[in-house]
């Protein structure tokens, strides 16, 4: 077994306003995100099924044709390939569970 602290992990801007910090498993990875007000994740989809919890603060996410505004303690799961998108109102953090591992999230 072993035990990381996320602050010894660099974090990561994959886009504008979405900060990172990268966590991978044998079969998972789990991204700690810090995200900034007003900044969007663009619509997309992945092989990988997602879940999303809301840590801090309000995050308007859309899964297919559902959306709902998360907040802290809402948690949204995004079956494989299907299409998401989101949009934090205030500054967010957020935790993303992927399975299988996010090959293009590796550092």
């Amino acid at each position: 077994m072993s035990f990381i602290s996320t602050n010894a992990l660099k974090a990561h801007q994959m886009i504008p306003g979405y900060f990172g910090r990268f966590i991978h498993s044998q079969n998972m990875t789990v991204v700690y995100w810090d995200i900034k007000a007003g900044h969007q994740v663009p619509k997309h989809n992945h092989p990988h099924e997602m879940i999303v919890n809301c840590i801090e603060g309000e995050f308007e996410f859309t899964v297919a044709e559902e959306t709902r505004l998360m907040k802290a303690g809402d948690i949204a799961i995004v079956p494989c390939n299907v299409l998401h998108y989101g949009f934090a109102r205030t500054d967010c953090k957020c935790i993303d569970i992927f399975n299988p591992i996010r090959e293009d999230y590796k550092f």
